[in-house]
């Protein structure tokens, strides 16, 4: 699974509305007393602070995890990657999505999908974290 760097969020954004109901499988129609508060998307994720960047996943590997091909991910570099994070990283330079796992002095990188194997970080090779995924969004309708 590779990823294609977007970069920082544009300035601007809209609030928008936030309803305070849960919202089953028939959706009913929201009403306005449900209303809670305006929030905005890039507040909600945190996508405005100079330490977050946006990256497009590309593959299936991260499936089992719910990272999609196509999805957005967004990446905390200020995160310090622990065992369990996904990240995003660059192994001998080429970016990776993975779920970071230490195994003693081992550090190995996962594939949340049995298709893929577990990528072994040896003696020799280069491992930078780029940094960690605390959020992904995926788009449902095809066109998009």
């Amino acid at each position: 699974m590779s990823v294609t760097i977007l970069g920082p969020l544009a300035a601007g954004g809209v609030q928008l509305p936030f309803y305070s109901f849960k919202v089953p499988a028939g959706f009913p129609s929201p009403a306005a007393d449900h209303l809670e508060q305006h929030i905005s998307i890039d507040e909600l994720l945190d996508i405005r602070a100079p330490h977050i960047y946006l990256v497009r996943i590309e593959g299936s590997s991260m499936e089992g995890a719910g990272i999609f091909d196509g999805d957005m991910a967004v990446v905390d570099r200020s995160i310090t990657a622990e065992h369990g994070h996904i990240v995003i990283a660059a192994v001998n330079c080429e970016p990776v999505c993975k779920r970071l796992c230490k195994r003693g002095p081992n550090v190995i990188l996962m594939s949340e999908n049995v298709g893929y194997p577990p990528r072994y970080i040896l003696e020799g090779d280069e491992l930078i974290i780029w940094g960690v995924v605390t959020f992904s969004v995926r788009a449902h309708d095809p066109k998009a």
